[in-house]
């Protein structure tokens, strides 16, 4: 009868098909360091970049390389698309949404163009970081392996407010 006060979590899905790997193994040490908050990566074996969490698109970089997005829960989850792939100015990116679009799990977010990246010297991996961890109780833990966009990847519970 009072199931609707228990906390189920947020679950977050894969933003694109690929390798999925923990935050720790990314190759950056901003990332893997978890310097910006807990999360996963993804090696792209696609471009089509989806959005893990239903929401509100809260940031688009004008390089296109990254995408914020707030939850209803008021998590900030960052979709960070390659690494250093800001100096390419946006090039490789094409993006289907823009500033205070709402967002639900699975849509296209945009591409990648992903040959671009990776021969203008850049690793493409796809990394899904949680911002503001101070929301954050628990995540439960990353399955490394082959993943789909759209496949459950951790589930968050948040702290009790």
């Amino acid at each position: 009868m009072f199931n609707f006060f228990k906390n189920k979590g947020l679950e977050v899905d894969a933003a694109v098909d690929g390798g999925l790997i923990p935050i720790s193994e990314v190759n950056d040490d901003v990332f893997s360091t978890k310097m910006l908050g807990d999360g996963y990566a993804i090696k792209p074996i696609s471009g089509d970049i989806h959005s893990p969490v239903e929401g509100d698109i809260s940031t688009l970089f004008p390089t296109k390389h990254a995408i914020g997005i707030k939850t209803k829960e008021g998590l900030e989850i960052l979709v960070h698309l390659g690494i250093d792939t800001v100096e390419l100015n946006g090039a490789p990116f094409q993006m289907k949404i823009q500033k205070g679009d709402h967002v639900i799990a699975g849509q296209l977010l945009g591409t990648m163009d992903l040959k671009q990246v990776v021969d203008s010297g850049r690793d493409d991996s796809v990394i899904v970081v949680y911002t503001n961890m101070d929301l954050i109780e628990s995540i439960s833990p990353v399955q490394k392996g082959s993943i789909n966009s759209g496949d459950r990847v951790q589930t968050i519970t948040f702290k009790k407010k």
